[in-house]
């Protein structure tokens, strides 16, 4: 089971609030290409889809490129208009084996209970040296990401997540190495004082596993400091590319 059991209010805030602008798109779109060569025919799968933004992105940057989306809460399928959507799992990917030639996961790792089974499914599906994408905030990498400047009790949650290190061992466990590793700075907001208007708890999950008391007191701070701070908001989640 997922750390978040998403229902239809977490849904709407991760659809309203959690779609980055195309300043933030494009800084991903260069890192991709660093290690994905799309070809005519090729087959990506999101894993872990959402709402659908990355599903929209790589069918948008890629002509030849068809997306498979995968998500698993059905409140999230019902915000996503990606026309090939399933639902499933990282632990039971409902796809036969070899079928795509890549897969990316955004910020979802965190949620799989079973790092190994999942990495098994993904050796499945993805054929024989086609890159697995994932984006991600691992555990103890929380310096480049504002939230937690302002939250800091959300960062005893980011420890929970897994490591860089226990991804690597999961997947090596079912023949994966790590070809790639690097940190995406990205434009996620144009401004301090628009992130935080368009703020919610529930598009985030150390948001939401932080008590009540500690979300007020990083949301006054937040306040504060937007009523002040000029400039677009840049975070950098990584980028850790595995085949």
């Amino acid at each position: 089971m997922a750390r978040i059991a998403y229902d239809s209010r977490d849904a709407a805030a991760f659809a309203a609030t959690r779609h980055l602008p195309d300043q933030g798109l494009a800084a991903w779109r260069a890192a991709v290409a660093r290690h994905l060569q799309p070809r005519p025919g090729m087959r990506m799968l999101d894993l872990g889809a959402g709402t659908g933004m990355w599903a929209a992105a790589f069918t948008d940057w890629y002509d030849d490129l068809d997306v498979i989306a995968v998500e698993p809460a059905e409140a999230m399928r019902a915000r996503c208009t990606h026309p090939h959507l399933l639902p499933g799992e990282a632990a039971d990917i409902p796809l036969p084996d070899d079928s795509v030639d890549a897969a990316w996961l955004s910020t979802v790792v965190h949620h799989v209970p079973d790092l190994t089974a999942a990495a098994r499914e993904l050796r499945r599906v993805v054929r024989g040296g086609g890159p697995v994408l994932i984006r991600s905030a691992f555990a103890g990498r929380h310096q480049a990401i504002g939230l937690f400047r302002f939250f800091p009790e959300a960062i005893r949650v980011l420890g929970t997540y897994p490591s860089v290190g226990e991804v690597e061992a999961a997947f090596g466990a079912c023949g994966f190495a790590v070809t790639g590793f690097e940190q995406v700075p990205q434009t996620t907001s144009p401004s301090l004082r628009e992130f935080a208007a368009n703020l919610r708890r529930e598009a985030h999950t150390p948001l939401q596993l932080i008590t009540d008391d500690e979300y007020a007191a990083g949301l006054a701070r937040l306040h504060r400091a937007a009523r002040s701070e000029q400039g677009p908001v840049i975070d950098a989640l990584d980028l850790l590319v595995l085949r």
